[in-house]
């Protein structure tokens, strides 16, 4: 249950956020009725908040203009929420700079009351989790370029990169950046290449620099930048391009195969029943060994080489039943 105090201060932190709300709006977020909302809006001027009612149709409650709020004030529950949250992006390296990471968690610590610093520290002393840790060798991208992508992507507006290539190769590139994702413990942004005309994708740790440009753009209804990265990585150009029927309906097939290793599709012969996938890969082996772990039927439908992974593959099973039989 909320304390009436909690709710009262996140009435601020919400006027803070969206400037004006009406009082069903408040009510809504609250899960309360109107006067209770006009009695927390009495209890801030109590406190010397000085919030105004604005009349008219686009009226409600907004802070005075100009007015500096105190500093941040969090509940127990909040801080040990962003401390975790803050230990989790670590964690995977979401976090694009360690020093303001390590910076804002000593500062949370630094101020949490005893009970909560204990709860931060029984969790984090008996959580195990599966997140994957960043991919190895990889350097989170600087944050200013990921600022100038995620501001351009919100605005429309184009860029230009210095990108180097896995040779080393530094091209400049005009780009319309559509989104940001974070796959496989890796940032990418995704758009309109100008320079190959095509839309590609971009590793940002490969990104030496890029610049805001004042031309605009509108980017294309519906697209979806981690489903296309995901595709991307999977077809990324290797020694072998893999095809393969998978008995399994699309759905099935997506929740049983990791969307970095495959792209999937419905197969035009059996839309209903099978799956097609396709990949590309250096290692035969790795792939069969990944095929047979989604236990269900499928057919190779190239390259024939990997139905000798497959051969290999159950060659060593069999070693493993004679040897314990």
């Amino acid at each position: 249950m909320y304390h009436p105090t909690t709710r009262v201060l996140t009435v601020l932190e919400l006027l803070q956020t969206h400037g004006i709300l009406t009082g069903p709006q408040l009510a809504e977020r609250l899960e309360v009725d109107g006067r209770t909302v006009r009695r927390y809006i009495t209890m801030l001027g109590d406190l010397g908040v000085p919030v105004e009612a604005v009349r008219g149709r686009a009226g409600g409650y907004r802070l005075r203009p100009g007015y500096k709020l105190p500093p941040l004030m969090l509940s127990d529950d909040e801080a040990l929420a962003v401390t975790l949250g803050l230990h989790a992006a670590r964690r995977i390296g979401l976090a694009l700079a360690a020093p303001a990471v390590e910076g804002s968690l000593a500062k949370l610590e630094r101020v949490l009351p005893a009970p909560v610093r204990a709860r931060v520290e029984a969790v984090l002393a008996t959580l195990v989790t599966d997140l994957p840790g960043p991919t190895r060798g990889t350097v989170p991208p600087p944050a200013a370029i990921v600022a100038t992508l995620g501001e351009a992507i919100r605005a429309g507006t184009r860029v230009r990169l210095r990108y180097a290539a896995r040779d080393e190769t530094v091209t400049g590139r005009d780009l319309d950046p559509y989104g940001l994702a974070y796959v496989s413990g890796r940032w990418f942004t995704a758009g309109w290449c100008h320079l190959r005309r095509d839309l590609r994708m971009f590793r940002l740790d490969r990104v030496r620099a890029c610049e805001a440009l004042p031309d605009t753009f509108t980017p294309p209804p519906g697209f979806d930048a981690l489903t296309f990265v995901q595709r991307g990585l999977a077809m990324t150009p290797a020694a072998w391009s893999i095809e393969a029927r998978l008995a399994l309906p699309l759905a099935e097939a997506a929740r049983r195969v990791p969307s970095a290793f495959a792209d999937l599709a419905p197969d035009p012969a059996d839309p209903e029943g099978h799956t097609r996938l396709r990949c590309a890969a250096n290692d035969l082996d790795y792939v069969a060994h990944e095929l047979l772990g989604l236990c269900c039927g499928l057919e190779i439908v190239a390259p024939p080489e990997l139905v000798d992974a497959f051969g290999r593959l159950a060659a060593r099973a069999m070693g493993v039943v004679e040897r314990e039989a």
